[in-house]
């Protein structure tokens, strides 16, 4: 959090009593995730004061009980375009080995404008066109993401960096969500945070 506060980012400090932990093996591939903890869950009451510029905000749950739908509501109103990162749908919310699912609560797509998707998440979930958000985007690793939104559907290519991937799906989330605050369109945003995650593993390698 002070790093985040030492660049002027203004930060709101929730204290809690447990807090989401993983153990990641990468003795194979795909690696394998196992949830050692569940993090408290945030409620509509935690959900501090946003100024009143604030268009866009990124929900980056851990598993599906971080952020229920009345807390995804609360961040929506005023007109707030809400992102969701699609761990919070999929993820159970239950110790041990990770286990994905399609059994969210359907109102949380009701608050959500863009959903970012893995390619597993995605498969868990079924048709992406046929959800109810307006911008879904998957992620395909080195082989870039797509785009579905307005009932159209675009590739955005990427290039292979070898590189340990790990916390590369929020900083495409981020990257897209700081795109779309400043007026890009949604292809826009996703070839911008394309770019920004190959810029991030190249420094890595």
């Amino acid at each position: 959090m002070l790093p985040v506060a030492r660049l002027g980012t203004p930060v709101h400090y929730v204290p809690g009593e447990a807090t989401a932990s993983f153990r990641i093996s990468y003795d194979r591939e795909p690696r394998s995730m196992e949830l050692v903890s569940l993090g408290d869950v945030w409620t509509a009451d935690d959900v501090p004061t946003l100024r009143a510029g604030v268009r866009w905000v990124h929900v980056a749950p851990l598993a599906r009980s971080d952020f229920p739908a009345d807390t995804l509501a609360r961040l929506a109103r005023g007109g707030r375009r809400v992102s969701l990162d699609g761990q919070g749908l999929v993820r159970a919310a239950e110790l041990g080995e990770l286990r994905l699912d399609d059994a969210y609560d359907p109102a949380m797509l009701r608050y959500v404008a863009a959903l970012k998707l893995s390619e597993e998440e995605a498969e868990v979930l079924g048709d992406p066109a046929a959800l109810p958000v307006r911008e879904v985007l998957i992620t395909h690793g080195a082989r870039g993401a797509s785009v579905y939104c307005g009932g159209t559907i675009e590739h955005i290519r990427a290039f292979e960096i070898r590189s340990d991937p790990t916390g590369a799906g929020d900083a495409f989330s981020v990257a897209y969500v700081a795109a779309r605050a400043r007026g890009f369109p949604p292809v826009a945003a996703a070839r911008q945070a394309t770019t920004v995650v190959a810029d991030m593993l190249a420094e890595a390698t």
